[in-house]
C-alpha cells in the first residue's frame, strides 16, 4: 500500500508574479478600475457669485463682523472698546454680530466671564439665530461665512483662523499689538503691516 500523504519539507507549487494568467487578470481589474473613475461625477463646488476673482464685492460699510468667544475675551484683557475699535480698523461703520452658538459658549463659561457676556447683551450688537444642530461656535461661524460671504470674521483661534483661510474671499480681525487688525481686505489701510 502505498502512502499519499505530504512528504516532509514539501512546498506547494506557486505562480510566478510573471505567470501570463495573472498578468491578464491584472490588466482586467485596472480596466474595471478605469471605467468607474470615467463614469464617476466629479462635483466641484460651485463659486459664490459675490467673489470677484479672490475679491469679495458683498463687503462694505457698514460692515457686519462676526464675533467669536475668544475675540471678546481678548478685547477685554487688551482694555478695547469693541465697537469704537473696529471702527478705527476699518475706517467705517462697523454692526457686530454674535450667533446663539457664541452666546451659549459665553453662557456656559461661568461667573468669571459674566463681563463678556453684559457687554454682548449691549443693543448695538446685532443677534442672529443658528439653525443648524449642536453648540460648537466654531463651525456656526464657518458655515454661516461659507453660506453668506457678507461678513468679515472677528477671532483669535487660530484653528478657526486656519479653516477661514481655506474659504476665498473672508477676512479676519484680530488683536495685534493692542489694537485690531484685519487680513484679506484689500481696502484696509489702517491695518498694521504684517
Amino acid at each position: 500500500i502505498k502512502k499519499t500523504g505530504r512528504k516532509f519539507a514539501q512546498t506547494k507549487k506557486m505562480l510566478s508574479p510573471n505567470d501570463a494568467r495573472l498578468i491578464k487578470k491584472k490588466k482586467e481589474n485596472q480596466e474595471k478600475v478605469k471605467k468607474e473613475k470615467k463614469e464617476e461625477i466629479q462635483e466641484v463646488a460651485p463659486v459664490s457669485s459675490a467673489l470677484y476673482f479672490k475679491y469679495n464685492t458683498q463687503l462694505g460699510p457698514p460692515y457686519h463682523v462676526l464675533i467669536d468667544t475668544n475675540f471678546i475675551n481678548f478685547s477685554i484683557q487688551n482694555k478695547l472698546e469693541i465697537i469704537s475699535s473696529m471702527m478705527d480698523c476699518l475706517y467705517a461703520k462697523c454692526i457686530p454680530v454674535i450667533t446663539d452658538c457664541v452666546m451659549g459658549e459665553l453662557e456656559k463659561m461661568g461667573r468669571s466671564h459674566r463681563l463678556a457676556l453684559r457687554l454682548v447683551q449691549d443693543e448695538r450688537f446685532e443677534r442672529v439665530t443658528c439653525t443648524h444642530k449642536g453648540t460648537y461656535a466654531d463651525d456656526c461661524l464657518v458655515d454661516r461665512v461659507t453660506q453668506h460671504k457678507c461678513y468679515i470674521v472677528a477671532t483669535c483661534d487660530k484653528d478657526l483662523k486656519r479653516r477661514i483661510r481655506r474659504i476665498p474671499g473672508v477676512p479676519i480681525m484680530y488683536i495685534r499689538g493692542h489694537r485690531y487688525s484685519i487680513e484679506r481686505l484689500p481696502e484696509a489701510y489702517g491695518a498694521p503691516a504684517l
